[in-house]
């Protein structure tokens, strides 16, 4: 997966691999993020995209292939990358024992900003992450969301060019994880590239304009949400869920009905155009349904057409 001529590569990668003993993190990997855009690891936990992350922030060196990061060595430049990037882990690290706005600035003295200009920084931020009437509060007794959100302007202090985000909003409740995205696509509008990794297939459409599925330490596909679902997947998902009896009965009538059919554990997955119409025949053929549910397809069923199983396991 390389860039077109003329593009301006922040991050190329090319056979990019990670071994730990026997285990392979990262099995020979390509791609390319472009400067402004964001980018997205998308897989189930242990597919490899940590793993991928640490390398490009230059805290876990490479095993083999080629690594650029915005134009520069992570083997032999890898100061000068960590100057000019920013990161949020999978898990938040902050000192629990200082306020928000000291842990702002104690970030701020460790990239050397002058006093002068971490201040009037430091309350930009706190006002960008909606923290300002947190400021002077201590972390521990902070929100899930409040301290994911804190993390996120640390990152910011030093005015990275690139943001690595590792699972941004895991184990937020809903609004928290609606207020990062906003965050996040503000700072994709003021130029910053992200690249991002998620396990939530509607974390990925909301946030990346391309993306790179991921699934034992290799790269199964690429391309952005929309392009992704309709190369592998049809225009809407009919999920069913059956008793055992009429499960067996949708098995000798299933033919014709959809493009394809997915048999989970707990539920039918029917591909087709139409999923009102397949419903429609399904019923007309006598077969009973305990829920029916059409929804359009999304990113789960990409993977879960490539690999043959869910995303989330």
């Amino acid at each position: 997966m390389s860039s077109p001529p003329g593009s301006d590569a922040l991050i190329e990668a090319r056979s990019l691999t990670k071994r730990f003993d026997q285990l392979m993190a990262v099995d020979s990997v390509d791609f390319d993020v472009r400067r402004g855009e964001a980018f997205g690891f998308l897989g189930p936990n242990g597919a490899g995209k940590t793993s991928t992350m640490r390398m490009i922030g230059c805290t876990s060196p490479l095993t083999a292939g080629s690594l650029r990061v915005i134009g520069m060595d992570p083997v032999t430049q890898s100061s000068e990358i960590k100057a000019r990037i920013g990161v949020v882990p999978q898990m938040d690290n902050l000192d629990i024992e200082l306020t928000v706005r000291e842990n702002l600035e104690m970030y701020a003295r460790y990239f050397d900003v002058p006093r002068d200009i971490a201040g009037p920084r430091i309350d930009e931020l706190i006002e960008f992450v909606q923290l300002t009437e947190k400021a002077k509060s201590k972390v521990e007794p902070l929100s899930g969301g409040m301290k994911r959100r804190l993390t996120i302007a640390r990152a910011l202090v030093n005015e990275p060019e690139l943001l690595l985000l590792d699972e941004p909003t895991t184990g937020l409740d809903p609004q928290a994880r609606h207020l990062v995205w906003d965050r996040l696509y503000r700072l994709k509008q003021r130029g910053v590239t992200l690249v991002i990794t998620t396990h939530y297939m509607d974390e990925a459409e909301q946030l990346c304009d391309r993306l790179v599925v991921m699934d034992n330490a290799k790269i199964v596909t690429e391309g952005s949400p929309r392009d992704l679902i309709a190369r592998h997947s049809t225009r809407e998902v009919l999920e069913l869920r059956l008793s055992d009896d009429e499960r067996g009965r949708l098995k000798e009538w299933v033919d014709g009905i959809s493009d394809r059919v997915e048999w989970l554990p707990d539920r039918v997955l029917l591909y087709t155009s139409s999923g009102d119409e397949a419903l429609a025949t399904i019923h007309e053929r006598g077969i009973e349904t305990e829920t029916a549910l059409v929804r359009r397809a999304s990113l789960e069923d990409v993977f879960l057409t490539i690999t043959g199983r869910s995303l989330v396991e």
